[in-house]
């Protein structure tokens, strides 16, 4: 068993060194928030006008400052009223946990509970607003409260007149994993409130457009400016603000779906979503049975809490790995193993339990029942998932798809020409563009058709159409060459980097280049 244990830690290691490169540790933020680009460019919305914010703690610019700041301080604009969701307006109150209204001490205007005596803001709570303003950070989760809040504004928008503005910001999982079982519609509740799977890969600004497909309110998002669909949190270059207690950091997001998915049976998660078990497991047994169904981007290693035995997820590629999938596995390998119950719902709406409120279906109850294996029970969620996958590509924000990326230095670049990817499987970028942003010269000689890099004494060649270059006089051969395309020189960027005593990185799964002078 030990030499299980230690292999596994080997192979976490090896997988961690070989996930891609992330922008964890860039000097800041690489994107701009909802909230930034509202006074930028969408200012419109809210100059002269009495304005109500759904908030939170988590919103906040890329700099700290909360949005309430940033509105209160400006002088054309009245901030009338703030509303808070689930844990308050301050995050601190605990999940299923009553919050009052109360008047803010410092701004002198009402701060209306949206998780009190009642989660949808009444006409009285709307009266003095012209716009609603909502700024919450989301999980990307479907039973994650926050987004119930805003579909629940956006009816009492819709019912009273009031305009909605979604701030958009990341969905910390990126939005390229859409996976899990799907809601039915008996079982919409608050922690599931509409037709989702259980990982949506949305932004909060594309769920507020499919939410609104049935709603009809009048909704505005502004959207973020350099986010890419492919992007995880961690990616962004901003600092994780604690979203609720039990999801402080990026290892509780990422492990919410994996772990939460047990309520009521007896398999429980702890250490806020980082580990999974129950009683009558034994670890070792547990974490090898997952371990062997090879699921992407994670290892589970043995941990026993107590009486319960169960693992603790080690995720190695955050890129690969997929929470709704990981919890779906992980609870069916713990009843195969233990012995859990079902929890069961009644035939009226207040008898549902909150285990099928979670799952959003009695598909997976059921299916743990027949003693299905994980990949069977994906088969039978797999066509309603697929249907909802087409449905979504309406509502997806067509400036948030992947493209080409180059960063240098922490600094993105434009190019007037867009870069691509050969046949050689060479991302391929305009020579003077990259030349300039790494703090060199591009020169053309017409006649002898190549083009040339000068950095600090440096001297690159590429003749066209040819794969051997000259670095500093030396002859040293791709296994690509330059080329022209409308009248652009194009040259692989790796060799032209790293000819220039450059470390290049290539992030496959946000087709983002990075540069890092040495």
């Amino acid at each position: 068993m030990k030499k299980i244990f230690f292999a596994l830690l080997l192979i976490a290691l090896v997988l961690s060194l070989w996930a891609p490169p992330s922008l964890s540790s860039a000097r800041e933020a690489l994107i701009k928030l909802g909230n930034e680009v509202l006074f930028e460019d969408h200012y419109h919305l809210i100059e002269g006008k009495k304005v109500g914010l759904i908030t939170n703690q988590s919103g906040v610019n890329s700099r700290g400052v909360s949005t309430i700041e940033m509105l209160e301080s400006d002088p054309h604009v009245d901030l009338v009223a703030l509303y808070g969701p689930e844990h308050g307006i301050d995050g601190k109150a605990a999940a299923g946990e009553y919050v009052e209204s109360y008047t803010h001490p410092e701004l002198q205007i009402p701060v209306y509970s949206l998780y009190g005596p009642t989660r949808m803001p009444t006409a009285a709570m709307l009266q003095d607003v012209d716009v609603l303003l909502y700024d919450i950070q989301d999980i990307g989760a479907r039973s994650y409260t926050y987004i119930s809040t805003l579909h629940y504004c956006m009816q009492a928008g819709e019912k009273n007149n009031t305009p909605l503005v979604v701030l958009d910001r990341p969905n910390p999982l990126g939005g390229l994993t859409v996976d899990g079982p799907m809601m039915e519609e008996r079982f919409r509740t608050f922690v599931g409130v509409d037709i989702l799977p259980k990982a949506h890969g949305m932004t909060v600004g594309e769920l507020s457009l499919y939410f609104n497909r049935a709603i009809g309110a009048d909704l505005t998002v502004v959207p973020m400016e350099d986010y890419k669909r492919s992007m995880i949190y961690q990616d962004t270059g901003l600092p994780w603000i604690e979203t609720s207690p039990n999801i402080p950091d990026l290892d509780s997001v990422f492990g919410y779906m994996a772990t939460g998915l047990g309520e009521g049976t007896g398999v429980r998660q702890s250490d806020k979503f980082t580990w999974i078990g129950g009683e009558g497991l034994e670890a070792d047994t547990f974490a090898r049975a997952l371990n062997e169904t090879r699921l992407p981007g994670v290892i589970f290693i043995p941990e026993t809490k107590g009486a319960r035995g169960g693992a603790r997820l080690q995720i190695t590629n955050h890129y690969t790995f997929n929470p709704a999938r990981t919890g779906i596995y992980a609870l069916a390998t713990a009843f195969a193993l233990g012995d859990f119950q079902v929890p069961k719902s009644g035939e009226r709406q207040e008898d549902i339990v909150m285990f099928d409120k979670i799952m959003g279906s009695e598909l997976i109850g059921n299916c743990l029942e027949q003693e299905l294996t994980p990949q069977q029970i994906e088969s039978k969620y797999a066509p309603a998932l697929e249907q909802f996958k087409k449905e979504r590509e309406k509502y997806l924000l067509s400036r948030y798809e992947p493209r080409l990326d180059v960063v240098v230095d922490g600094r993105f670049i434009t190019f007037d020409s867009p870069p691509y990817i050969n046949a050689q499987d060479r991302l391929m970028v305009p020579l003077r563009a990259i030349a300039e942003a790494m703090g060199g010269e591009a020169h053309w000689e017409h006649d002898l058709r190549r083009a040339i890099i000068l950095k600090e004494g440096s001297e690159l060649i590429f003749p066209i159409g040819d794969k051997v270059v000259l670095v500093n006089g030396e002859e040293r051969t791709m296994d690509t060459e330059a080329v022209i395309v409308k009248d652009r020189t194009m040259i692989p960027l790796r060799f032209a980097g790293e000819f220039l005593g450059a470390e290049v990185n290539w992030n496959h799964y946000t087709r983002t280049a990075f540069i890092e002078s040495r």
